[in-house]
């Protein structure tokens, strides 16, 4: 759906109807993807970076910790 989202057909639902997913829930992944997709796209054409913290955790897959509160 994110990269050749004309090329969809029923059949790729498939997946998610395998795990009970109805209409409603298909389209609410549906959107998910899409909101994902703008968002980054947002920030990749603004230049946005990430935080050290972040862009640390992303490299290493060490979790992000929160600060003490």
């Amino acid at each position: 759906m994110s990269a050749t989202p004309t090329r969809m057909v029923p059949e790729d639902w498939g997946p998610l109807r395998g795990l009970g997913f109805s209409d409603q829930e298909c389209l609410e992944v549906g959107h998910i993807v899409g909101i994902f997709n703008y968002l980054t796209r947002m920030a990749d054409g603004f230049g946005l970076q990430l935080d050290p913290e972040t862009g640390h955790a992303s490299e290493s897959g060490e979790a992000l910790q929160r600060p003490d509160a």
